[in-house]
């Protein structure tokens, strides 16, 4: 087995898992350390000793890969994370929700970018977080002006890459950037991240004044909720959410189905009212790592058992009619 996929599809794997950050980095970085080496250069065990970048553990991988075996630790991996089965996973063809090192991503975008190629991705939007998010570096003013220069680069083949942002809905309900810059972006996330216990009616009304926000084109993670995970349990937010969810239905706003598994959201009960309300939906993967893109199949096992049809998923459709949709009337 080649040592750099070997290397390279660990840190995925352990990525989908949601693994430390710190382990998956680890067996990238090795993955860098040894990308462009020779094949005489990669048996020399002194010579990797000495390489920054490479560990025991990554070593091991490495030397057993040269033997051609497949690697003891990407075995068990392979074993622990199989995909989840769902007809509904083949029909989508893209990704509205994702993060790179710009924000509290992982990695660049180009290796987000090249894990959602691999899959067979049609597009991806880049969604950093907005300034407000500090804890998560978030992006100000001038540094998404900055990304969004970049962005058109990454498209190509097939394959394009969508500038947008996931922007804080703020106490009030205003969202988080500059309207100037959220008029460049193709897609705004807008979620809420701060305050989630806020009373039902100031929550309410916080989310009606996103949702009928001009610039939002879906409305992320609704609930706040964490129902497993490195990060405990957080119980959901509390909110009017047939009042929300007729407004989302209103202004042609997505409610995002969330893919992350300690997140699970919106709960199902949410999901039958805003399929009642008429709403259109987003299988997102709110993927901060190249490895958790591949968490869409969560979603979509979630959305199939909700009986969400697939022609209001707005993920299922191809990229002309989801720049329809993003330019449509607000």
């Amino acid at each position: 087995m080649d040592p750099l996929e070997a290397l390279t599809e660990i840190a995925t794997l352990l990525e989908r898992e949601r693994a430390s950050r710190y382990r998956s980095k680890a067996f990238r970085a090795a993955a860098d350390a040894i990308r462009g080496m020779t094949p005489a250069e990669l048996q020399d065990r002194d010579r990797l000793r000495r390489t920054p970048g490479i560990g025991e553990r990554t070593l091991a991988v490495i030397e057993q890969a040269l033997a051609g075996e497949v690697p003891g630790y990407l075995v068990d991996l392979r074993a622990r994370t199989g995909a989840v089965a769902s007809g509904l996973r083949a029909l989508l063809k893209g990704d509205l929700h994702a993060h790179s090192d710009w924000s509290d991503g992982l990695t660049p975008i180009d290796d987000m970018v090249a894990a959602a190629r691999a899959l067979g991705h049609e597009y991806l939007a880049l969604t950093d977080h907005s300034p407000r998010l500090r804890v998560a570096n978030g992006l100000s003013a001038e540094r998404l002006a900055s990304q969004l220069e970049l962005v058109p680069g990454f498209s190509g083949d097939g394959f394009t890459l969508l500038g947008g942002i996931e922007v804080d809905i703020l106490d009030d309900g205003a969202l988080d950037q500059e309207d100037p810059l959220l008029d460049r972006v193709e897609v705004v996330v807008a979620s809420v991240h701060s305050k989630l216990r806020m009373d039902r009616r100031p929550m309410t009304e916080r989310m009606l004044r996103a949702v009928e926000n001009p610039h939002t084109d879906v409305l992320g993670h609704c609930t706040g909720r964490l129902v497993e995970g490195s990060r405990g349990t957080r119980p959901q937010s509390v909110f009017d959410a047939e009042a929300v969810f007729a407004a989302c239905a209103r202004h042609g706003v997505a409610v995002e189905v969330n893919s992350r598994p300690e997140r699970q959201d919106p709960p199902d009960d949410l999901i039958a009212i805003a399929l009642e309300a008429g709403c259109l939906f987003s299988i997102d993967s709110d993927a901060h790592a190249p490895g958790q893109l591949s968490l869409l199949d969560h979603g979509a096992a979630r959305a199939e058992a909700a009986g969400i049809p697939a022609e209001r998923i707005v993920t299922t459709w191809p990229l002309a009619r989801v720049r329809e949709w993003l330019g449509r009337d607000r």
